[in-house]
């Protein structure tokens, strides 16, 4: 096989130890594809390519936090861009733990552990108790570094965070998801000529993936009653002449849905880049969200060094604020990331850095400005929450909120 079938040109071939654990993982998925019949929904593969545990790339070793390429790192995130952001979201944190009389949080995907240590400091400085911060993540190779990263703060806080392998069935408290629903497998589907058709993962020449389309009503194929009715939808508002791809996302609906319905008091904060549905599936957005990412480079080929990189698609909120509502919480609000923490005063937090010192004011300022900025984070990221048990809104939410455009 020529593992670097699909290698752009521009971006670093990994070492020979990743690409064979790469090598491994492919081996993996395509005696998968011949099992069944010699294709898989775009969703499986994306699942096995993140996920197949000691492979994946969110269960595997590969690095992926961090601010440049040099140091193996694939992405960066808002908590690692600066301290301020996990300083910030604590204030609305503390306000729903103390509305919903509850003592406890739990985060999802809790990446290097710096939001979690950050949150339980700014808590602590707020007078906030909590009995537990229980974190949920896939990776060895995070949680090493989660432990690591917590264990720094010493003591009491480092002592109220504990692992968790499964679920509780029932969760009184606050749940975070910073960066998790964007990596949920997400179904692909194309029209052609005016025809829809699911779009999955063949083999072809030389053992390399491709793209290859199969009727909605082939065996292979699971169409829902969801997507089946977005289609129709898209075919009444955009040309039919138009070729369209399009992501749905029952993995993140199905997610939300399971941590609204496990929620018995309390609320639930999701954070991540995404649209509401009319935004999402816009006539001019014909070939999807789809993205990859590696080394800090974007790309489209998702068969690029299975394992190795990060396959990601933009969340499509309506979805997830109706699987969220099917349970009964409530919708607690709906927001761009700027909005969110502009209300929850980020610049009452950046003003406690004193302007005179210019080597901790500076980078503080620009990394407020990249949290908040249109061209940066500010828009395209987006803040939905659910409640159970809190009465009205949290100041957050107060100014801003878009749940009328979900």
């Amino acid at each position: 096989m020529n593992q670097n079938a699909h290698e752009p040109a521009s971006l670093p071939v990994p070492a020979a130890d990743a690409l064979a654990a790469s090598a491994d993982l492919a081996a993996r998925i395509r005696d998968e594809i011949a099992t069944a019949g010699g294709w898989l929904p775009f969703d499986r593969y994306m699942e096995l390519a993140l996920y197949t545990p000691g492979l994946g790339y969110y269960s595997g070793g590969a690095r992926k936090f961090g601010r440049r390429a040099e140091d193996g790192s694939d992405f960066v995130t808002a908590p690692e861009l600066s301290p301020l952001f996990a300083q910030t979201l604590a204030r609305p944190l503390a306000q729903a733990l103390q509305a919903s009389g509850t003592r406890e949080l739990m985060e999802f995907g809790a990446g290097t552990g710096r939001l979690a240590a950050g949150i339980l400091s700014a808590l602590d400085a707020l007078g906030v108790s909590l009995d537990s911060y229980a974190i949920v993540d896939l990776s060895g190779e995070l949680r090493e570094r989660q432990r690591e990263t917590i264990e720094a703060l010493g003591g009491e806080l480092a002592s109220r965070v504990r692992w968790l392998d499964a679920l509780p069935e029932r969760f009184e408290g606050i749940v975070i998801g910073n960066e998790v629903l964007d990596a949920m497998p997400v179904q692909l589907y194309a029209r052609t000529g005016g025809i829809w058709h699911a779009r999955g993962v063949a083999v072809g020449e030389a053992g390399a993936f491709r793209f290859e389309a199969r009727a909605l009503d082939a065996p292979a194929v699971q169409l829902t009653k969801e997507d089946a009715a977005l289609f129709a939808e898209l075919d009444a508002e955009i040309d039919p002449a138009i070729d369209y791809v399009a992501e749905t996302h029952a993995a993140g609906a199905a997610f939300a849905r399971t941590i609204c319905a496990m929620l018995k008091r309390g609320a639930a904060f999701f954070i991540d880049y995404g649209f509401p549905r009319a935004e999402y599936y816009h006539p001019q957005r014909t070939q999807g969200t789809l993205m990859c990412h590696y080394r800090h480079r974007a790309h489209d080929d998702p068969f690029l060094y299975p394992g190795l990189q990060d396959i990601t698609a933009h969340v499509e909120f309506t979805r997830i604020a109706e699987a969220g509502v099917e349970t009964g919480a409530d919708l607690l609000g709906y927001t761009s990331q700027a909005r969110f923490l502009m209300n929850a005063g980020v610049t009452e937090v950046l003003s406690e850095i004193d302007p005179a010192d210019a080597s901790r004011f500076l980078p503080a300022a620009n990394a407020v400005q990249k949290l908040l900025s249109e061209a940066e984070m500010g828009e395209l990221f987006k803040v939905i929450a659910f409640s159970r048990g809190i009465d009205g809104t949290l100041d957050a939410f107060a100014r801003g909120d878009r749940s009328h455009t979900l």
